[in-house]
């Protein structure tokens, strides 16, 4: 029987890895420079979403061996890609949804890592907790962000900074700890031909 290629494995977790990064750093860009214009955010973030979602479309069908971090980023994937590229091709429309959209985007995927972080418990993943901590603390910047209680862009820029930030934490945290990637792992369905072979030996 012949064994799953990793590759695809690799692929998943270092792009999770690289996009947590870049998450991270635009979250430092906007805190440190809250001027900065809205063209320039919606485009960064525009384009950082589609290419996460590409991200986890890849981890969802590299079925790694836990199957945790990636289990339901088939629908989340397409999703936010479909959110990047209405936020970058729709910028004049874009502008006035852009904190909401991100705030419910994040939102969403802290509840989908609350989910993770039991699932790790069950399967003996000693850093469980710090999924679930760092989920519940993700969830409330981004509630916050979705009700906006600031009219003005530059808190606005800085809270959005504060999201992005705990954002590419959590998904940075999430890969590097569920994500266990085995050399030697078999496709999921059982290959008849071959035991029917073993039995004939």
């Amino acid at each position: 029987m012949k064994v799953r290629s990793v590759t695809p494995m690799w692929i998943a977790k270092i792009g999770y890895i690289v996009m947590s990064a870049v998450i991270f750093s635009l979250g430092i860009l906007f805190i440190a420079l809250p001027d900065i214009s809205m063209q320039t955010i919606v485009k960064a973030l525009g384009t950082t979403m589609i290419f996460f979602g590409c991200v986890k479309l890849i981890g969802y069908f590299s079925k790694d061996l836990f199957r945790l971090a990636f289990q339901y980023d088939l629908q989340f994937g397409v999703l936010v890609f479909v959110l990047g590229f209405v936020i970058l091709f729709k910028t004049c429309n874009a502008i006035n949804l852009l904190f909401t959209v991100i705030g419910i985007s994040v939102l969403a995927d802290s509840l989908f890592k609350l989910q993770i972080a039991f699932d790790s418990r069950r399967f003996g993943i000693k850093k469980w907790w710090g999924i679930l901590a760092l989920g519940i603390l993700t969830g409330i910047i981004a509630l916050v962000l979705v009700f906006m209680p600031f009219k003005n862009i530059k808190a606005l820029s800085i809270l959005l900074g504060v999201t992005l930030i705990t954002e590419g934490i959590l998904n940075l945290f999430v890969a590097i700890t569920t994500v266990k990637i085995v050399k030697h792992q078999y496709p999921d369905f059982i290959d008849v031909d071959f035991f029917e072979k073993e039995d004939e030996n």
